[in-house]
């Protein structure tokens, strides 16, 4: 098993609090984070290690004015790929996303600027996403003679629907501000992502892990389901999750009036 220690990143900066949570920062600003074959190894890498680190959740961020730009179109042209060659590059992208999704730790996204193309393939693969001022999303792909082929037809789709993806690679058309939130882009639209991002990561680091667990990688290997196979496996998963020695404090806790009890704030 690798240790965080142990990866080598040049493209991403990642550090891990002293409390499980770890913040992984695409770092090419120059290139508005385009995500370039080497990246996508580097989150491959990542999102396989932070399970097996005992890390409690994620923080998936960027330096500069943008998110991403998408896919590194100077890379892909200069590479002049074959289709085979390509094929390969998208599945190492789906293996990257993969793993952020099923991987079984909380990552929140903060989103900036562009969230475009492969990035926003990039932030659909998170379980939540937090969008600051002047955020926009768009798949301009139609524009660029290109198609989608890191995961926007499962997780685009799922989010705002068949017709709203559709739309968006053939006309080119941008969601921002309340608009993105109210079609599923993103479900925070906030003046402070990034501290808006920090408290929803220490919130859910509090959570039993294996909690965690289920809710960020059962629910998706769900939706993919029957709607019968779907009930049988929530069904087994809520017998291991609610059995839990942890489970079991939090409900002594409840049925003797020391919990904290749900309610709105203020």
């Amino acid at each position: 098993m690798r240790n965080i220690a142990d990866l080598k990143l040049a493209n991403i900066l990642l550090e891990v609090t002293d409390d499980g949570i770890a913040t992984v920062t695409l770092n090419r600003p120059d290139k508005r984070n385009a995500l370039d074959l080497a990246t996508i190894d580097e989150l491959v890498d990542i999102f396989t290690t932070l399970p097996r680190a005992g890390v409690k959740a994620a923080i998936l961020q960027a330096k500069g004015d943008h998110f991403s730009a998408g896919l590194d179109l100077v890379e892909h042209h200069r590479e002049n790929r074959s289709a085979g060659d390509f094929m390969h590059v998208c599945l190492r992208w789906h293996e990257a996303f993969n793993k952020m999704e099923y991987g079984g730790v909380p990552v929140i996204a903060v989103l900036k600027g562009a969230v475009v193309g492969g990035g926003l393939e990039l932030a659909s693969a998170a379980h939540i996403r937090v969008a600051g001022p002047g955020t926009y999303f768009g798949l301009p792909e139609g524009q660029r003679g290109l198609f989608t082929g890191g995961g926007a037809t499962i997780r685009v789709a799922d989010l705002i629907g068949k017709a709203r993806m559709i739309d968006m690679m053939l006309s080119g058309r941008l969601y921002r501000g309340q608009e993105a939130v109210d079609v599923g882009l993103c479900q925070y639209l906030v003046e402070d992502a990034e501290a808006t991002a920090w408290d929803i990561a220490r919130n859910a680091a509090r959570n039993p892990p294996l909690s965690n667990f289920a809710i960020c990688s059962a629910i998706s290997h769900m939706q993919n389901m029957s709607g019968l196979d779907a009930a049988y496996a929530e069904a087994v998963v809520a017998g291991v999750v609610n059995t839990q020695e942890a489970a079991k404090a939090r409900l002594e806790a409840f049925t003797t009036g020391k919990a904290d009890k749900i309610k709105p704030q203020g």
